[in-house]
Order: C-alpha cells, then structure tokens, then sequence
C-alpha cells in the first residue's frame, strides 16, 4: 500500500480525490487529510507519506509555501 495524504482546503476536492482513488487505485491508502497548509505540515512529519496530492492555492501559505517549510521532502 502507498501511504497517501491530501492537502486541499476545498472539502469537495477531498471528498472526489478520495472516491476516485478508492474506486480506481487500490494500491494507495489515503492515511490522512488536512484543509491548509499548516495542518499540512502536521501531517506530512507525523504520517511521513509516501504520496502526496497537495493543493496549490489555499489561503495564508500556498502549497509551494508548505514544501519549502519541509527541510527535505522525501514522498513524491
């Protein structure tokens, strides 16, 4: 299994990306989701993923502000 979060502040976007990973990549387990960046954060250094689906636009820190938070990325 693929250890996988989703970071996007529209629940929506959350709720398709989820139905359409469940139906389509059994093989990627959706281990968490956050609605900004800082919850981002969180989650990315306390699941260290191996996958994540990252939202660019969000209000306050965009996602490429969240990568650059992250001293060395190691997911794709």
């Amino acid at each position: 299994m693929l250890s996988t979060v989703i970071i996007d502040d529209e629940p929506n976007n959350i709720t398709n990306l989820r139905a359409l990973l469940e139906n389509y990549c059994p093989e990627v387990e959706i281990t968490g989701t956050a609605k900004n960046a800082e919850e981002g954060i969180a989650l990315i250094k306390s699941i260290s993923p191996e996958l994540v689906f990252l939202d660019i636009q969000m209000p306050g820190k965009s996602g490429f502000d969240l990568l650059q938070s992250l001293p060395k990325p190691n997911f794709e």
